[in-house]
C-alpha cells in the first residue's frame, strides 16, 4: 500500500494538479486537509532533489485584476493588488531536471 506522498507524486508525474484536486482525488475532507497536502508537496519538492526531479509550480493568479503571484508553494488568500479573494490555485507537477 502506497503512502499518501507516494499517491501525491504518483498522480504528479502524470499531470498537473491544483491542491484542491488532490484533496478530491485523495478523498480528504476537512479544513485542515489543503494544509496537510501544502506540506507534503513541500517534502516532496526536497525529496525529488535527491532523484533528479523537480516540482514544477504554475503561480496562482487573481481571477479579478490577472495578479500572478510568486511560484510558492502555498495558498495566497487574498490579491494584494485588488484585494480580491477570487484565486486561481497554483498548480503542481513533476518533471526530470
Amino acid at each position: 500500500m502506497m503512502t499518501r506522498r507516494q499517491r501525491i507524486i504518483n498522480l504528479l508525474e502524470e499531470r498537473d494538479y491544483s491542491v484542491s484536486e488532490l484533496a478530491v482525488i485523495l478523498e480528504m475532507r476537512g479544513k485542515g486537509s489543503k494544509k496537510v497536502i501544502i506540506e507534503d508537496l513541500k517534502a516532496i519538492a526536497k525529496t525529488l532533489k535527491r532523484e533528479g526531479k523537480v516540482l514544477l509550480v504554475q503561480p496562482a493568479v487573481c481571477r479579478k485584476c490577472g495578479f500572478v503571484f510568486s511560484p510558492d508553494i502555498r495558498l495566497p488568500s487574498k490579491c494584494p493588488r485588488c484585494k480580491s479573494n477570487w484565486i486561481e490555485e497554483p498548480r503542481f507537477k513533476i518533471s526530470q531536471r
